[in-house]
C-alpha cells in the first residue's frame, strides 16, 4: 500500500500480517466445527496442486452458495471463448462442494484465501487472472489493494449495498474511497445501490440488475420430492423458508391459528441455519414435530416438519403451494425470492426485505398482495389462499411472470466484463 493509503487499512495489513501465524489455528477449530475443508486447507494460504491452465484465465469471487449459483451462466458465457478458463472462489464448504458438482468444463473452483499479504500474494502469482470479478459486495482490503497493484482489471459485479453496509462504510470514508476505486467499474443491481457506491467513491458505475433473476432455477431431486409428497399426501402445506430467529415464534402460532381451519394443516420450517433445528424443535412444544436430519418424514400425526438441511429448499418448494420468506419478520433483510417465484410459488414477506427491496417490490405488485405485518396478517392470506388454490396458483404465475420481466443483468454484464478485457463479446 502507498503513502495515501488510509491509516485504518495500513493497520489492518499490519494486523492481518502479524496474525497470520495464529490463523492455523483458527482453521483447525473451524475443521472439527464442520466449517473448513481438512483436505484443501493449503488453499486458504494460497497454495494449490493445481497447475494454472494457459490462456486467459478470468476470475470470480462470491462469498457462499448464493452468490455462486447467480454467477454460473455468467461462467458459462464467459467460457464460450475456447482460449479462456475461469477461476471461481468462495468462503464456504457448501459453496465449494456445490461449485465441483455444477462448474462447467474449464472451470476450477478454489477456497479463498485468507486476506493475510502472504497468502494473497502467493494465491495471485500462481494464478495470475486477467480480471477479478466481486460479486455482490464481499470485499477484502489485502486481496483487492494486491490485485490493483498487480495490474489485474477488476470489477464489482451484481453490487448490493444495504442500508446497514451503507452506514458502516461512511464511518471510513477514506477507506471506502480508497478500496472502491481499485474497481475499474462497478455494475449495481439497483437504482438505490448504485448511488451509495458513487456516494462511497466507485467509478464507472452503472445499474445492469440482478445476476440472480437471469439464474436458472436449481435442479430439484425428484426421488427425494417424490418421496417426501407420498409421506405428506394431500394435506395442505405452509411453508416457511429460511427463517431466522425470532420469526418461528410468529410462525409456529400462526400455524396453530391455521389449524382450526385446516386441521390437517402440515407447517415446514426450513430454518436459514441448519444448526437452528433443535432450538425450533424445543419451541414446538407439545406440537408434534419431526425433523428431516434424523431421517424422519411426516406422518399423519407431524403437525411441524423441521427442515434442518442445507441445500433442499428445492424439494419444499415443489411441495408446497407458496412460501414466507424469512428473514423479514425480523430486521435481517429479508431472504433472496426469486429461487421461489421462478418456481411458480406466490410469495409472503414481512416487512424488512430491504436486501431485494426491488425484486420484493415487483414480486408483491404483480400478485397484488403477500407482505404481511404479523401473525395475524399470515394467517388471514393464507387461509384465503387455502381456501381457493386457484387463486394461490395464479398468485405464483404472477410471481414467475414479474421475475422474468426482471431478467436481463446477464447480457449486461458479460458486455460490460468483455469491454473490460477490450473483447467484443462473442
Amino acid at each position: 500500500m502507498n503513502s495515501r493509503t488510509p491509516l485504518p487499512l495500513v493497520t489492518y495489513r499490519a494486523a492481518a500480517r502479524v496474525l497470520a501465524p495464529a490463523a492455523r489455528l483458527v482453521l483447525r477449530a473451524r475443521v472439527r466445527a464442520g466449517k473448513e475443508d481438512r483436505s484443501r486447507l493449503s488453499e486458504r494460504f494460497g497454495r494449490t496442486s493445481l497447475v494454472r491452465p494457459t490462456g486467459e484465465l478470468i476470475w470470480l469471487h462470491g462469498a457462499s452458495v448464493g452468490e455462486c449459483l447467480s454467477v454460473l451462466p455468467l461462467v458459462e458465457d464467459l467460457l464460450r471463448d475456447p482460449g479462456r478458463s475461469v477461476l471461481v472462489t468462495s468462503g464456504t464448504v457448501t459453496s465449494a462442494k456445490l461449485m465441483q458438482e455444477r462448474l462447467p468444463e474449464r472451470a476450477i473452483h478454489q477456497f479463498l484465501p485468507l486476506d493475510s499479504p502472504g497468502a494473497v500474494e502467493r494465491f495471485l502469482d500462481h494464478w495470475k487472472p486477467k480480471a477479478g470479478l466481486f460479486v455482490d459486495s464481499d470485499l477484502w482490503p489485502n486481496l483487492i489493494s494486491s490485485a490493483r497493484a498487480k495490474s489485474v482489471r477488476l470489477a464489482l459485479i451484481n453490487g448490493r449495498m444495504s442500508a446497514r453496509s451503507y452506514a458502516g462504510w461512511r464511518r471510513a470514508p477514506k477507506s471506502a474511497r480508497h478500496l472502491l476505486s481499485c474497481f475499474d467499474l462497478c455494475l449495481a443491481q439497483d437504482d438505490l445501490s448504485a448511488e451509495r457506491f458513487r456516494l462511497l467513491g466507485a467509478r464507472d458505475v452503472s445499474v445492469t440488475g440482478n445476476l440472480k433473476a437471469d439464474a436458472p432455477p436449481p435442479p430439484l431431486d425428484a426421488a427425494k420430492s417424490a418421496k417426501l409428497q407420498d409421506a405428506i399426501g394431500g394435506r395442505p402445506v405452509l411453508l416457511a423458508a429460511s427463517t431466522h430467529p425470532g420469526e418461528d415464534e410468529t410462525i409456529l402460532p400462526a400455524h396453530d391459528a391455521l389449524r382450526k381451519q385446516f386441521h390437517d394443516l402440515l407447517t415446514i420450517v426450513v430454518p436459514r441455519h441448519p444448526a437452528r433445528g433443535p432450538e425450533i424443535a424445543m419451541l414446538c412444544g407439545k406440537r408434534q414435530h419431526a425433523r428431516r436430519t434424523e431421517n424422519q418424514l411426516p406422518d399423519v400425526d407431524t403437525a411441524v416438519y423441521i427442515a434442518d438441511t442445507i441445500g433442499e429448499l428445492p424439494i419444499f418448494y415443489s411441495i408446497a403451494p407458496f412460501a414466507f420468506m424469512g428473514g423479514s419478520l425480523v430486521p435481517h433483510g429479508g431472504q433472496n425470492p426469486l429461487e421461489a417465484a421462478k418456481l411458480r410459488r406466490a410469495v409472503i414477506a414481512g416487512p424488512h426485505t430491504e436486501n431485494f427491496a426491488g425484486v420484493y417490490e415487483t414480486i408483491f405488485a404483480a400478485q397484488g398482495e403477500g407482505r404481511v405485518q404479523g401473525c395475524a396478517e399470515i394467517v388471514a392470506l393464507v387461509s384465503r389462499w387455502f381456501a381457493d388454490g386457484e387463486l394461490g396458483r395464479a398468485k405464483g404465475v404472477s410471481a414467475a411472470q414479474a421475475v422474468t420481466a426482471l431478467g436481463g443483468a446477464l447480457g449486461k454484464t458479460r458486455t460490460a466484463i468483455e469491454a473490460l478485457l477490450g473483447h467484443a463479446p462473442s
